[in-house]
């Protein structure tokens, strides 16, 4: 019970505006996932949503990239003038 009471200290309230298309999405969620009401479903919504967008999946191909600019050689400069020394075309 007091635990409960915690959780529910750490939520936050909101009045949302749903359009007819809107609410109705809301409630084939709440349906499909058999959520007691509109908050639950408005929160596995927002978790589902907040996964994708925060932390997406790196494509397999971007991730073979990465690994193998990792393992690569590198050539360390001082300078931006020693860095254009070596990388401009000779005279």
């Amino acid at each position: 019970m007091e635990q409960r009471l915690m959780e529910s200290l750490k939520e936050r309230m909101a009045m949302v505006r749903l359009n007819e298309h809107e609410y109705r999405i809301v409630n084939v969620v709440k349906g499909k996932f058999g959520l007691k009401n509109i908050s639950k479903a408005v929160s596995l919504i927002i978790d589902e949503y907040g996964e994708k967008l925060l932390e997406p999946e790196l494509r397999p191909e971007y991730v073979k990239k990465l690994e193998e600019i990792r393992r690569g050689k590198y050539t360390r400069f001082d300078s931006i003038d020693e860095l254009r020394r070596a990388t401009s075309p000779k005279a």
